[in-house]
């Protein structure tokens, strides 16, 4: 960076110099014209400058400790492959202000050997959690049979659990993915729609297919789809059967009724897992969340042993910063 440090004071400043191994990836943790670095200083409220592998920081005790600790992690995420941007700068930064982020993020050792970091593997990439909340919320994924996902839209709650089970799908711990929405709201009216049941159907469950793609090359979408190992449709479909072995995931599931949504859980079967996703504060129904399967279940279901509630805030939201502004505004948080 060409602009020169403030030098340190007297009083509740300090001044820490970082230097970093693996020259070649420093581009990638700096941004083009350091623009990471500046976006840092621009956050935290302190001075950086970089000069080959080392960096200096310098403003308040507290402010260059937590710039530290932010660029150390940025660093390890890009050794682990993950490109910098103003979303992950920002995520990191909010998990380093929580107590939990110390161990739960970084590798530990653990009896003499390597905790491994959270995160899910998949054929195209390795998906890392980007809140404490996502953290949390990963955990539970890959510990628990059946989780309800609640929050705004851009959390992650959908994207997290398809890559979830196209990881367990790799491994083999799952023999299908089925994954459901309600279609046309609630009713699932598609009658009045050109074309056959799939054309009909497939505009509405185009997010899912959208992190299907992200998490598996397109030919081992289409002919795992085409084999029935990943099956997409509508919730009317799961009347009458019991899946087993399958990873289910149900998306949009606020647009559910009561009575969809205990049908829907009944299909629960032998070494299953299923994930249900939706915002009870958004719900297309008649008669408005008061009517929704998801808030009937989560009611009910709150505190029942084996199943878990995982619930994101518009502090989670990992998409533009202006998708989170704009959720805080109509929730009347902001």
């Amino acid at each position: 960076m060409s602009r020169k440090p403030v030098p340190a004071q007297s009083g509740d400043r300090s001044r820490v110099e970082v230097t970093f191994d693996k020259p070649q990836l420093l581009p990638q943790l700096f941004g083009e014209f350091d623009s990471n670095l500046l976006m840092l200083e621009e956050r935290l409220g302190v001075y950086i400058h970089a000069r080959g592998q080392r960096v200096v920081i310098e403003g308040g005790t507290e402010a260059v400790a937590h710039a530290r600790e932010v660029l150390q992690e940025l660093h390890s995420r890009v050794i682990r492959g993950e490109e910098v941007d103003g979303g992950l700068i920002d995520a990191v930064i909010a998990m380093s202000s929580e107590p939990m982020f110390t161990g739960i993020v970084r590798a530990e050792p653990t009896n003499g050997g390597p905790k491994p970091s959270i995160m899910i593997r998949t054929r195209k990439k390795t998906i890392v959690p980007r809140s404490v909340t996502q953290t949390h919320y990963m955990r539970e994924l890959a510990s628990n049979d059946l989780i309800f996902a609640l929050g705004p839209a851009g959390t992650g709650k959908t994207y997290l659990a398809v890559a979830q089970a196209v990881a367990q799908l790799i491994t083999g711990s799952v023999q299908r993915l089925i994954l459901s929405r309600p279609a046309v709201e609630a009713g699932e009216r598609l009658g009045f729609l050109p074309g056959d049941m799939k054309e009909k159907v497939d505009p509405y469950l185009r997010p899912i297919y959208d992190a299907l793609y992200d998490c598996l090359p397109a030919e081992q979408v289409e002919r795992r789809i085409a084999s029935g190992e990943i099956e997409i449709a509508p919730i009317a479909f799961m009347r009458g059967r019991t899946l087993a072995d399958a990873f289910v995931i149900l998306d949009e599931a606020q647009n559910t009724t009561p009575m969809q949504m205990k049908m829907f859980l009944t299909r629960f079967g032998q070494n299953s897992r299923m994930v249900i996703c939706g915002d009870p504060n958004q719900t297309d129904l008649p008669g408005g969340p008061s009517a929704s399967g998801l808030n009937d279940a989560v009611n009910r279901l709150e505190g029942v042993e084996g199943i878990s509630m995982v619930r994101f805030g518009v502090g989670d939201v990992v998409r533009h910063p202006i998708v989170g502004r704009i959720v805080a505004a109509y929730e009347g948080e902001g």
